[in-house]
């Protein structure tokens, strides 16, 4: 299966990603520890694929991607 993100979508697809294993909310959010293996197999591939992670003005280009996407989806800034 293939499944077709933007780069704007991927980073801040990565980014909550992150942000939810981190805080360790994943029980809260998916109480069904099977689509957690999934989860996880599109996180790392988001990882592995995603050079802006590594960067070192990650928040910004974060930011950038976010307002982009919020744009083209709702036509203005998410306040």
């Amino acid at each position: 299966m293939t499944i077709k993100l933007s780069r704007d979508q991927a980073f801040v697809l990565s980014h909550w990603f992150f942000e939810v294993e981190r805080s360790g909310e994943l029980d809260g959010i998916v109480n069904d520890r099977a689509v957690w293996s999934p989860l996880h197999a599109i996180s790392g591939t988001l990882e592995t694929t995603l050079a802006e992670i590594f960067m070192p003005d990650y928040d910004v280009r974060l930011e950038a991607a976010r307002v982009r996407l919020i744009e083209a989806k709702y036509g203005g800034r998410d306040e």
